[in-house]
């Protein structure tokens, strides 16, 4: 089930329903190795891994969002033969966006979308941090937290880390939404209180790229929200694939989940730095 875009951290062939999930920008398929062990055995997790980045070093990064879109859903296809939901936070929710509808026009179409810390396609704006100098890149990764102590320590992995991340914020920087069919699927927004990226408003527009519902739901935290908490991510996470699997035989969580209050408030400018 490992092929060259997706690892699968734990294996689970009996598993309902299978959730492909996308990285924020400089971040690796590993920043989901441990959600398997937080979510029930009916939920198999597959994250994508972008060329150039931690196993895939040799490979050349990728320049232009539609193209990495084009490979990452070329390969999804043999992980689509039963439901599939698809996560992405931050860069990587434009990823599961442009994947989704790919898929969609193939006529497999994920039974959920949710999508964390950005914008929609539509509200994204172009940014020049992929253009600034080291020192400057380096005070925007420091902005939102993104960079552990143990790589600031090292200049060799503070090296590849800007340099990955460069690339990534390239593409969000660059992306450009394509007019085409909407997705006819289930949305969820994951926005955190705190973080700079994503507004009320702007998670309310989410709700312009699909004909099907669109769920809203806030968290406690800053960007990397779902790294320094994880479990409330989960479980709402496993509460809208209960509900979207009930006629596939999902399996519910396993506690009561508790209810984020909605937050909504007037939209206002992307300020346009996806990681």
């Amino acid at each position: 089930m490992n092929g060259p875009w997706y690892r699968c951290f734990a294996p689970r062939p009996r598993a309902a329903v299978r959730l492909l999930c996308f990285p924020y920008g400089g971040g690796s398929a590993s920043a989901y190795r441990d959600w398997p062990a937080l979510l029930p055995g009916s939920v198999e997790v597959h994250a994508a891994q972008y060329p150039g980045h931690a196993d895939r070093i040799a490979e050349p990064l990728h320049t232009g969002l539609h193209a990495l879109a084009d490979a990452a859903a070329a390969d999804a296809a043999p992980l689509t033969g039963g439901p599939f939901a698809l996560y992405g936070h931050s860069l990587g929710a434009l990823v599961a966006y442009e994947v989704a509808l790919r898929l969609q026009a193939a006529g497999r179409a994920p039974v959920r979308l949710v999508v964390s810390g950005m914008p929609p396609p539509h509200r994204v704006r172009p940014g020049s941090v992929h253009r600034a100098d080291d020192a400057g890149l380096l005070a925007e990764l420091r902005r939102l937290g993104g960079l552990p102590d143990e790589v600031l320590a090292h200049p060799d992995l503070l090296d590849l880390a800007l340099r990955t991340a460069r690339a990534d914020y390239a593409l969000g920087e660059t992306y450009r939404q394509r007019h085409g069919p909407r997705l006819a699927v289930p949305v969820t927004v994951h926005r955190a209180v705190s973080d700079p990226e994503l507004t009320a408003g702007e998670a309310s527009a989410w709700a312009a790229v699909t004909d099907g519902p669109v769920r809203e739901r806030t968290f406690p935290g800053g960007h990397f929200h779902l790294l320094d908490d994880p479990a409330p991510v989960l479980l709402d996470l496993v509460t809208d694939l209960a509900a979207d699997g009930r006629q596939r035989r999902v399996s519910p969580p396993a506690a009561p989940v508790a209810t984020v209050d909605r937050d909504r408030s007037a939209p206002s400018p992307n300020s346009g730095r996806p990681t």
